[in-house]
């Protein structure tokens, strides 16, 4: 796609030409019209069939995302479809009477019909609004923002945080409440936006609440379009996309089950470069993600002075998982991040001259032991974790399987003095509040390096779902037992459904977890759980008895 005739004006309601607006292009073999599950409104004239997006905001700008559906049979991964000119526009109000920025791109087949428009010359930590429109037809209106000036002493930010949300185990009412709060600066997506499976073919207590499109496993570009294309038609995530911009990592799941640099636990069908490189295309394309270095999501975001954010990519560099209790999980060669990555990282972390460092983490860092859980637990815990129900000794696609990764981090945080680091995670199902000791064994002696917060999934099966009882049932009898193996570990939830909600002040970082009432009803209500935050220079976790707001 190209992009033309962009406008900025942040004065004055009369748009003038100021500057070209960055637009990403993306070509593509197709690999064969597919047939999407849209609504069935879609018509000749072009539609906004899957609503609008923002994502990865900066103080001077944000990306813009939608995709348009230019006739009736152009659904996504088809393939098919017409070029068309698609116009975006910026305002500083709702009614869009004072536009600031506007430009035109043109939506093709080799982009699936996605767009992107990367506004730049907006000012700091404001609200916008902006929709696109094409042949006539204007898309919903939405809602972004921009975050602080480099240098700006910030009050507060607020963040929503998810992870891993399977289509066909239930509604994303998480993503409901999340938009409704409506005092969101951003909202953090921890992998697992999308499920690759074959319908029927992944946890949803033996009940597909509503099927995946296409029915089978996703291999091909078109498939990946096609899937990432069904989720957007929902209607609870569309919502949320248009309140806030989304910050999004990508974990397993956005590729094939414990997904490694060469492969996956699930890949028979082909080379996984040609996979891998189909499911990439298709997540940029489809998410208003900024690539990274070397097309990956690893990249940092900054929130003036009170906080960074450095997103990981835990899949594109990291090597096999390793075979369960054979001890090379802290073999020095293998690797979880990657070379480049880990020193990227560890650098920032260095570097950084905010209040708080966050780490976008798609899989836990703080170290889990079994302890003494019974069978009955473990086997249903080696099945959420992919594991072999026998000889279960850790979790190998955690950075518990690349110990070596995780000595020279937390080293590097301990030999430079490196405080308030907060790692927000997903990948589990479940909700845990960990510290993220140097030395597991001798916790609390040893010191905590940083400070963990794991949100649960949106829809994703857990521990109850799993041996099919009442939810609270395994948690009540699990939760003691690992926290007893795991003295760092504060809080751990195996079997609800929900969000956090990260709130941040110079003083203290707080996760308020919510859950959900039921994941299969649309219209599941929402309450909080439980809180815990760290205070700033403590590298602890401790409870909070009452929720941000």
């Amino acid at each position: 796609m190209t992009s033309r005739r962009a406008h900025f004006n942040l004065n004055s309601p009369s748009p003038r030409r100021r500057t070209v607006v960055k637009a990403a292009a993306a070509t593509a073999v197709l690999a064969g019209p597919l047939a999407a599950a849209v609504p069935a409104r879609a018509a000749a004239a072009p539609a906004f069939l899957h609503g609008v997006a923002s994502g990865d905001p900066l103080p001077d700008g944000v990306l813009l995302w939608t995709r348009v559906t230019p006739t009736a049979e152009a659904v996504p991964g088809s393939g098919l479809g017409p070029d068309l000119e698609v116009a975006w526009t910026v305002a500083s109000d709702k009614s869009f009477t004072n536009i600031v920025a506007a430009g035109s791109i043109t939506a093709s087949a080799a982009s699936d019909h996605t767009v992107k428009a990367d506004v730049r010359g907006l000012r700091p930590a404001t609200d916008y609004w902006f929709r696109f429109s094409s042949g006539g037809t204007d898309s919903p209106a939405a809602r972004t923002r921009t975050a602080p000036a480099h240098d700006d002493a910030v009050a507060g930010m607020r963040f929503g945080v998810v992870s891993c949300a399977n289509w066909e185990a239930g509604h994303f009412s998480a993503y409901r409440h999340l938009a409704a709060r409506g005092d969101l600066d951003a909202w953090l997506h921890l992998g697992d936006y999308i499920y690759e499976y074959g319908t029927g073919e992944y946890g949803t207590r033996d009940t597909v609440v509503r099927p995946h499109a296409p029915a089978h496993e996703i291999v091909t570009l078109a498939d990946y379009r096609t899937r990432h294309g069904r989720y957007k038609t929902d209607p609870d995530l569309r919502a949320l996309h248009a309140v806030a911009p989304v910050i999004a990592i990508w974990d397993d799941h956005e590729f094939a089950n414990d997904a490694w640099s060469g492969g996956a636990e699930n890949h028979t069908e082909g080379a996984w470069g040609a996979r891998q490189s189909a499911a990439k295309q298709a997540y940029f394309e489809w998410m208003p993600v900024r690539p990274a270095t070397e097309g990956t999501t690893y990249r940092r975001l900054r929130f003036g002075r009170l906080a960074d954010l450095s997103l990981l990519d835990l899949r594109s560099y990291r090597s096999q998982q390793a075979a369960t209790g054979n001890g090379s999980v802290d073999d020095p060669d293998r690797t979880l991040t990657g070379r480049a990555q880990l020193d990227w990282l560890k650098a920032g972390l260095k570097s950084s001259d905010t209040t708080w460092r966050l780490v976008g983490n798609s899989v836990m860092i703080a170290p889990f032991a079994i302890g003494s859980l019974s069978a009955e637990l473990l086997k249903p815990l080696a099945e959420l974790l992919g594991l072999p129900k026998e000889g279960l000794a850790l979790n190998t696609d955690q950075w518990d399987g690349y110990t070596d990764d995780r000595r020279e981090l937390l080293a590097h945080l301990k030999a430079n003095a490196i405080r308030n680091t907060v790692f927000l995670t997903g990948d589990i199902h479940m909700a845990w509040a960990n510290d993220v000791p140097h030395n597991a064994a001798t916790y609390p002696l040893s010191a905590s390096a940083a400070t963990e917060f794991v949100v649960t999934s949106v829809t994703s099966d857990n521990l109850d779902d799993i041996v099919k009882v009442p939810e609270g049932t395994v948690s009540a009898l699990a939760s003691p037992l690992i926290r007893a193996a795991n003295r760092h570990v504060h809080w751990v939830d195996t079997d609800r459904h929900g969000y956090g909600v990260l709130d941040l002040t110079a003083e203290r970082a707080q996760m308020d977890y919510y859950v959900l009432s039921d994941r299969t009803a649309p219209g599941a209500t929402a309450s909080w759980a439980r809180s815990y935050r760290t205070r700033s220079g403590t590298q602890k976790v401790e409870r909070s008895y009452d929720p941000v707001g």
